[in-house]
């Protein structure tokens, strides 16, 4: 039995209504979006997330890659990374015609749905960087992982477990990364303005904002 099928054995008649209205990319984003953010220091595997209803980034982009399998698309994650001063953030990745979209869970508006239209990897992980802040106005967005198909978990059950993703955050760490900006660049950075920078908060939960050290 494959990891896809076994998700779907899991799931309850209504379970299955529910993932079966989930039938593109679009609509598994409105999904998560309607869900509140999780601020628990927790990993919730798809399963878990359905029935919780409640995710954070990488619980809502594993749950957005079991679905995204579902449809066709490979299940495949890519994890964009900050400097020191913020959280990472995970999307899950398709593509269509050859070009690259993601679905994505975020505390911020702007962190979350990309329209399938990047030609590589990089432009899409770029169409973030504006919009990727901490709470001191900073852009933090320094680079991101190569993307992890999470097929080579599927002897673990990752889509019904808890247990196999830790294994699977300890992949993006060992996995390479590309480095987007140099240190001279982002010394250069200019500080998000007020606009731009309520308008990446609306609908944010507070608690679950990352709490930014003071430089020293």
């Amino acid at each position: 039995m494959s990891a896809a099928e076994a998700f779907d054995q899991a799931l309850t008649g209504r379970e299955l209504l529910l993932m079966a209205g989930m039938d593109t990319p679009p609509a598994i984003q409105k999904f998560l979006d309607d869900l509140p953010y999780s601020t628990e220091e927790i990993y919730r595997c798809p399963l878990r997330v359905l029935r919780d209803r409640v995710a954070h980034c990488f619980d809502g982009a594993l749950f957005a890659a079991a679905a995204l399998r579902r449809l066709g698309y490979p299940p495949v994650v890519v994890d964009m990374l900050p400097n020191g001063r913020d959280d990472d953030h995970m999307l899950a990745l398709f593509k269509i015609e050859g070009r690259w979209g993601a679905v994505a869970k975020s505390n911020f508006a702007g962190l979350r749905y990309r329209e399938p239209v990047y030609r590589t990897l990089r432009e899409l992980v770029m169409s973030y960087f504006e919009l990727y802040y901490n709470t001191a106005r900073e852009k933090t967005l320094i680079g991101y992982t190569r993307p992890l198909n999470l097929r080579r978990f599927d002897t673990l059950d990752w889509t019904t477990q808890d247990p196999p993703l830790d294994l699977i955050a300890d992949r993006l760490g060992e996995i390479p990364t590309v480095t987007l900006i140099t240190p001279a660049m982002a010394a250069r950075l200019s500080p998000v303005d007020e606009r731009s920078y309520r308008a990446g908060l609306m609908g944010a939960r507070e608690s679950g904002l990352f709490r930014v050290p003071k430089k020293t």
